[in-house]
Order: C-alpha cells, then sequence, then structure tokens
C-alpha cells in the first residue's frame, strides 16, 4: 500500500437502516452531526435508505415500497398529458 493516501481517523460509527430500523456499527471516516446510543455508548450516526438487512438481493424477498405515494403523485402529475 502506498503511505500518506488513507485516512487515519476511523472511529466507530452507527449506520442506521430506516425501512427496517436495524443497526449495525463500523469503523469509518464519514462526517455526520447526529448520535445514537446503544447499549449505553454514543456513536455517530448515519442513516440508510437501505442496507443488507433490507435490499431485496441479501434478503431474498421482493417488496414494494410506496413511500410518500409516489406512484399516485406520478400519476396525478402525468394525468393531464394522458391522451384519450
Amino acid at each position: 500500500m502506498k503511505k500518506g493516501i488513507h485516512p487515519e481517523n476511523y472511529r466507530m460509527v452507527a449506520f442506521k437502516d430506516m425501512s427496517n430500523e436495524d443497526v449495525f456499527l463500523t469503523r469509518s471516516t464519514v462526517d455526520t452531526k447526529e448520535v445514537l446510543d446503544v447499549d449505553g455508548v454514543e456513536y455517530p450516526l448515519v442513516k440508510l435508505e437501505i442496507s443488507r438487512t433490507s435490499h431485496p438481493f441479501y434478503t431474498g424477498k421482493s417488496k414494494l415500497i410506496d413511500a410518500a405515494g409516489r406512484i399516485d403523485k406520478f400519476k396525478t402529475k402525468y394525468a393531464k398529458f394522458k391522451k384519450d
């Protein structure tokens, strides 16, 4: 490995999957302003939309999550362009 190109400020960080509330800890250099208490210890928090515990490739399950009615918003927005 080349010397001096890798960061030195690795620390334990909590990553939280917001779709299923799963939390896992790993070392990272990511900057974050939020913290999360895990087993009485505060860790910097990074929120994820999807992770290994919710991604269909890893879970083997396919599911459609319609967050905030995106499909309905799309249909409403483009209904005016529909040709009869």
